[in-house]
């Protein structure tokens, strides 16, 4: 067995271990990286990459209007007592001081993304301007040869365009609105820029990894892809580092002050979903990373490490496509939708925080109702308008689509309520109700169109711009499943990070961050990267936590 030493090891190369050991190094600790997968930057790199930390310096640039008490209030309303007060408070303390280290340490760029409004943000201390960030297109050729090992998206851009967050919104309504024209007339203009100067641009998850990871290449820390965890390794009650497999050799990486576990959740482990998680589930439907197996958590537990919302995930209504799920955003907030379940019914505001729909999908089996699958009921004027699941307005579903059962189409509600089979009589008299609130502009039922959250998504033309008729045919069902972006359960932590047993007791020199530990959100979702900003700002935490711990020792040796 080959041995190896380092001050700090982190597992996993998502966000949170990556800003971790960007922190360690910060702190002049010799810092190692573990990746079960080939390629770094887990499902961070998959994802939309934004990040959600109040206050922090690039919105007080911005003046986005936040402050401290604003965001405090709003945590505190939102999550309440389900999750401890101290671990809120880091959040909000030191968020701010993970992205000014990130913007210090790395040569990524962040921008305030203006209206994306938090979730909830009639929740007091809630903005309808948002908090959350995101990264500019990032030169991949600062990555060098690291480019090729970076995590693919789990949608590549047609053409190789890279888009941002801010433009995904205008993009989409590119039939609707000058702006949708604009922003895609520069999107294309940028892509030919990158052509002539042969600069790869990155965008979203896939910029946030790649930043992250040329700080790490700055600061000298090493990444080993294809070295996944085999146990944690424990001396006298303490994790004082971890065993890994690298080729045919099995690694002892000893950790001086600490490990953290920043591995992921257990999306991808079938076993693990049937164990916690509410059945119909499984791991088809999530678009995290393959290598999200919950080794780490797993590896924690069997140490006497607790764990927590093991139930839960970071949801999302989800289209079951052939190639594989698509996570919907904007497609249930556009107007000329409804979402229905096996009844013809709506039972929810479609336009809600994706978590929140899923949760209300879940709830359909206590009604005796079943909402798994739903259907996305639209007519072709809403096609006719808007981007859907990747696809230009006006274009045709794809014949694989209908052949797969995920897309049927019909020249009338009762032709189409047959084809999904659901009662013709019902979805012509929930289209009928919805069609009614559309004229008023108001849904009477559910609010749809209330919130900022609802509105931004949504047809800026239209009074309620989350509203709008089934009128015109063909008409068209799209098959709607609980997905996620990862799981929200994990190794139950304190507010320093470090991973508590079920005593309430630390596990000494053990910390943990990111979807292997429990979500400091709890069962809810502040605002577009609160699952990456807070994954970050607890590796950081973790980071600090172990360099204060190496400082005492060595100041009282």
């Amino acid at each position: 067995m080959t041995e190896a030493t380092f001050d700090v090891v982190v597992v996993g190369s998502g966000a949170a271990g990556m800003t971790a050991a960007l922190a360690a190094a910060d702190r002049g600790l010799s810092a190692l990286v573990v990746e079960k997968d080939r390629y770094f930057g887990g499902s961070t790199a998959r994802s939309g990459g934004a990040v959600w930390a109040p206050h922090n310096e690039v919105l007080q640039r911005a003046k986005a209007g936040d402050t401290p008490e604003k965001a405090a209030t709003y945590l505190r309303h939102l999550i309440g007592d389900e999750i401890a007060a101290d671990r809120r408070e880091a959040l909000l303390s030191r968020g701010p001081e993970m992205v000014s280290l990130v913007l210090r340490r790395t040569p990524m760029k962040l921008k305030w993304i203006p209206g994306y409004s938090d979730y909830y943000p009639e929740t007091p201390g809630g903005t309808p301007m948002g908090r959350s960030l995101e990264p500019k297109p990032f030169n991949g050729k600062l990555l060098g040869d690291e480019l090729a090992n970076l995590q693919p998206p789990y949608l590549p851009a047609p053409a190789g365009i890279t888009v941002t967050a801010a433009e995904y919104k205008w993009m989409n309504l590119i039939a609707r609105h000058p702006r949708g024209v604009f922003t895609s007339a520069k999107v294309g203009l940028r892509r030919v820029i990158s052509l002539a100067t042969k600069r790869p641009l990155l965008a979203l998850g896939q910029a946030l990894a790649a930043g992250l990871r040329a700080g790490l290449l700055r600061a000298d820390v090493p990444v080993w892809l294809n070295s996944p965890l085999t146990e944690l390794h424990v001396e006298d009650g303490a994790v004082t580092g971890v065993r890994v497999r690298r080729g045919d050799d099995d690694v002892l990486v000893r950790a001086r002050h600490g490990v953290i576990m920043a591995a992921g959740g257990f999306e991808k482990n079938e076993r693990m979903r049937k164990q916690f998680q509410r059945e119909p589930i499984g791991s088809e439907w999530t678009v995290g990373a393959e290598s999200n197996t919950g080794d780490g958590i797993e590896a924690g537990q069997r140490i006497g490490a607790d764990v927590d919302l093991m139930d839960d995930a970071w949801w999302g209504p989800s289209i079951p496509l052939p190639r594989g799920p698509y996570f919907c955003l904007s497609e249930r907030n556009l107007p000329g939708s409804i979402i229905v379940n096996a009844a013809g019914e709506r039972y929810v505001n479609e336009a809600t925080p994706y978590v929140d729909a899923v949760h209300a999908m879940y709830r359909g089996h206590e009604t005796g109702v079943s909402h798994i699958p739903s259907w996305l009921i639209a007519d072709q004027r809403y096609r006719n308008n808007y981007t859907f699941a990747g696809l230009p307005p006006r274009q045709r579903f794809p014949g694989s689509w209908y052949k797969a059962g995920v897309v049927h189409s019909a020249g009338t509600i009762e032709e189409l309520a047959a084809k999904i089979e659901v009662p013709a009589e019902a979805l012509r008299a929930t289209v009928r109700r919805f069609n009614g609130f559309a004229a008023t502009g108001s849904d009477a039922d559910f609010g749809r169109g209330d919130s900022a959250y609802d509105r931004y998504y949504g047809d800026p033309k239209l009074p309620n711009p989350s509203l709008a008729a089934l009128e015109v045919a063909p008409f068209h069902a799209v098959k709607i499943v609980p997905g996620d972006l990862g799981t929200k359960g994990g190794l139950r932590t304190d507010a320093r990070a470090r991973v508590l047993r079920e005593d309430g007791s630390p596990v000494p020199g053990l910390y943990a961050a990111g979807n292997a530990s429990a979500a400091v959100m709890g069962s809810t979702y502040a605002g577009a990267g609160a699952t990456i900003g807070p994954a970050m700002t607890f590796g950081y935490v973790a980071a600090l936590d172990i360099a204060a711990r190496a400082e005492g020792s060595s100041s009282s040796n």
